[in-house]
C-alpha cells in the first residue's frame, strides 16, 4: 500500500531549470519543483502525524472534501497540500505504519500547481458534473450463464503460482532493475495467455521520471468498446526506507496477490471463450507505493482523452485473512452505488461469504486516483484496516506467511470476474444491424457448455454449429436450456446443426452445446441486438 514507501529519490523529482530569467523568477517559483523535495496532498489523519514528526512541514493550502463515504452519508475530510523533503516523507511513512497500523494517507504531485489542481478537483462541484456525463451501468445481475462457468474453473493453486513467481523478484520497487523486470515479465505472461485472441492486446504505459512501466491488458468489447471496465492492482513492492537494487521486498500480499487474482480472472475468461460487449482493461500499476503515481498518470490520461470508464475495481492485497469477515468493502473515496452492486455480486455468486465495511482515508490505494478523476471506483479488501497484514513492506511478506495457499485470494478473483463480466456483458449496442458471434472449442463425450445470454431484439435468432464428432445444439428463450427443456434443438449424428428461434419481444437467448461424442465445434449465433 502507498504510504509505506521509505524512498523518495531525488532523481524522481523534477529539478529547477538550470537557468531562470530573473524577471520570471517570481512567477515560476510557484509551479516548479525544488530539488530534493516534492508535493503531497495528505489527509487529515496523516497530516496530524506529519506535524508531529516534521513540525516545519506546514500546509500550503487546505480544503474540505467529500469522501463519498457510504457509511458516513457523504462525510467530509480535510486534505492538505504540503511540500516535504525525503527525511520528512520517511518519518511520515514510519509514523503511519507503526502508530496507526494502516495504509494510505497521501498522493504525490510533481509541482505545487499540480497539487492545487488536485485539491480543486476534490472539492469542486465539477466532480458531480463529471459523474453526470458518465454512463451509469444498470447494476442488474443477469449474466449468470456467463459468470458461473468462469468462476467454477478458477483455482487457488493458479493464483498461488503467480504470487510465487512475482515475489521471486528481489524487489519490484519503481526505480530498480527488479521493478522494470517485473513489469516486462507481467507483460509477457499476459500476452502469452492471450495468444490466439485478436481482441486482446497487452501494452506498457511509460511514466515520466522512473523506469518501471504500468502494464495494461485490453479485451476490446464486441458491441460497445467505447465503454470501459477497469480491474487494477499495483505491480511495485517495497521494504520501506532505503529500498534499493539489492533490497529483498517479496511483496507477496502487497500486491502480488492482487495481480495474481486478476491473472486468474484472465485465464478463466480465456478458457471459457468469454468476449465482453464492453471493453475490459486489467492494469498492473507502477509506483503505487510512492503516492499512487502510476495510477494517477493513467487515470489522468483517460480523463484527458474522454475515455468512458463505467466502473473500476482495485485489488490491493487479497490473500491475508486477518479479520472475521471474508471481504471488506471500503466506503470512503469510492462510489456508494457501485459498492452496493459489489455487495450484491458477493451474495449472488459467493453466498457463503460474509461482508464487512471499513474506511481507509485519503489516497490509500489506486482506486483513489480514479475517484479523483470522477470515475466510479470500489476497493474490496482482505481485512479491516486496523487488522491488515503486519508483514507488508518487510522481507517477511512472503507466500509462506500467508499460509502457503491462495484460498482467500480466490474469493477476490471470483468477485473481480463477476464484476467484470456482469458489467462487460451489458451496454447499448452501437449500430442497428444484425450481430454475429462465433465461438470455437472442443467437448468430451457428455460434456455440456452454455453460451449467452444473447440480448436479442424482436426477430430471429439463428444458431448453427460445424465441426468434427457429434455435437448437439439446444436453444432457449429467457433461461438456460437443458437437453430436456429448450425452445428448439438440433441433434443429428454430426456436429453440423442449426436452430432458429423467433423473438416476439426483446429478451435473452441462451445456447447449450452437448458433446454426444467427443467433438470440436464452431458455434455461430446471429441476432439483432436490443
Amino acid at each position: 500500500m502507498e504510504n509505506q514507501v521509505h524512498q523518495f529519490q531525488r532523481r524522481a523529482m523534477p529539478a529547477l531549470l538550470a537557468v531562470l530569467i530573473s524577471g520570471l523568477m517570481a512567477s515560476t517559483s510557484a509551479i516548479a519543483a525544488t530539488p530534493g523535495k516534492g508535493w503531497i496532498t495528505v489527509g487529515d489523519t496523516a497530516y496530524t502525524h506529519l506535524q508531529k514528526v516534521a513540525p516545519q512541514a506546514l500546509a500550503r493550502q487546505s480544503q474540505v472534501v467529500r469522501t463519498n463515504d457510504q457509511a458516513g452519508l457523504v462525510a467530509s475530510e480535510r486534505v492538505h497540500l504540503v511540500q516535504v523533503n525525503e527525511e520528512e516523507m520517511l518519518k511520515l511513512n514510519e509514523s503511519i505504519h507503526h502508530e496507526l497500523k494502516r495504509c494510505g494517507g497521501y498522493m504525490y504531485h510533481e509541482t505545487e500547481a499540480e497539487g492545487k489542481r488536485a485539491l480543486a478537483k476534490l472539492a469542486a462541484p465539477a466532480s458531480t458534473a463529471t459523474l453526470a456525463t458518465l454512463a451509469r451501468p444498470s447494476y442488474v445481475i443477469d449474466n449468470q450463464a456467463l459468470v458461473t462457468p468462469v468462476l467454477s474453473q478458477m483455482q487457488a493453486s493458479n493464483i498461488g503460482t503467480t504470487i510465487t513467481e512475482l515475489s521471486s523478484f528481489t524487489n519490484r520497487f519503481y526505480t530498480t532493475t527488479g521493478g522494470s523486470d517485473a513489469s516486462n515479465w507481467l507483460k509477457q505472461k499476459w500476452a502469452g495467455m492471450a495468444t490466439g485472441r485478436a481482441d486482446i492486446a497487452v501494452t506498457q504505459f511509460t511514466h515520466s521520471g522512473y523506469n518501471q512501466k504500468s502494464v495494461i491488458l485490453t479485451i476490446t468489447g464486441t458491441d460497445n468498446p467505447s465503454e470501459v471496465i477497469v480491474l487494477g492492482g499495483h505491480l511495485d513492492s517495497t521494504v520501506g526506507s532505503g529500498t534499493g537494487e539489492t533490497s529483498r521486498a517479496p511483496g507477496a500480499d502487497d500486491d502480488a496477490s492482487g495481480i495474481a487474482s486478476m491473472t486468474e480472472v484472465l485465464r478463466s475468461m480465456i478458457a471459457n471463450g468469454y468476449k465482453p460487449r464492453r471493453t475490459i482493461k486489467m492494469i498492473g500499476y507502477a509506483a503505487e507505493e510512492v503516492g499512487l503515481r502510476g495510477s494517477q498518470a493513467i487515470a489522468q490520461n483517460f480523463k484527458a482523452n474522454n475515455v468512458n470508464v463505467v466502473g473500476v475495481m482495485q485489488l490491493d492485497m487479497t490473500n491475508y485473512k486477518g479479520s472475521a469477515n471474508d471481504i471488506y468493502i471500503y466506503t470512503d473515496y469510492t462510489d456508494s452505488l457501485q459498492n452496493d452492486f459489489v455487495a450484491k455480486l458477493i451474495t449472488t455468486y459467493q453466498p457463503t461469504l460474509t461482508i464487512g465495511y471499513d474506511r481507509c482515508g485519503y489516497g490509500c490505494s489506486d482506486h483513489a486516483s480514479w475517484t479523483a478523476q470522477g470515475y466510479y471506483a470500489s476497493m474490496p479488501f482482505e481485512t479491516t484496516m486496523s487488522q491488515s497484514n503486519r508483514y507488508i513492506h518487510t522481507v517477511n511478506d512472503t507466500f509462506a506467511n500467508a499460509g502457503g495457499q491462495a484460498n482467500h485470494s480466490l474469493k477476490f478473483a471470483r468477485l473481480a470476474a463477476s464484476f467484470a463480466i456482469e458489467l462487460g456483458s451489458d451496454g447499448a449496442v452501437v449500430g442497428g444491424g444484425d450481430k454475429t458471434e462465433t465461438f470455437t472449442g472442443s467437448l468430451t463425450s457428455g460434456q455440456k457448455k452454455t453460451f449467452g445470454p444473447f440480448k436479442a431484439a424482436i426477430g430471429t435468432v439463428v444458431s448453427s454449429t460445424t465441426g468434427t464428432g457429434d455435437t448437439d445444439l439446444y436453444v432457449r428463450r429467457t433461461s438456460v436450456p437443458t437437453t430436456s427443456s429448450y425452445t428448439c434443438k438440433s441433434d443429428g449424428a454430426t456436429s453440423t446443426e442449426k436452430c432458429t428461434v423467433n423473438m416476439t419481444a426483446n429478451g435473452d437467448v441462451y445456447v447449450l452445446l452437448n458433446g454426444y461424442t467427443s467433438s470440436s465445434y464452431t458455434l455461430t449465433v446471429t441476432y439483432k441486438p436490443q
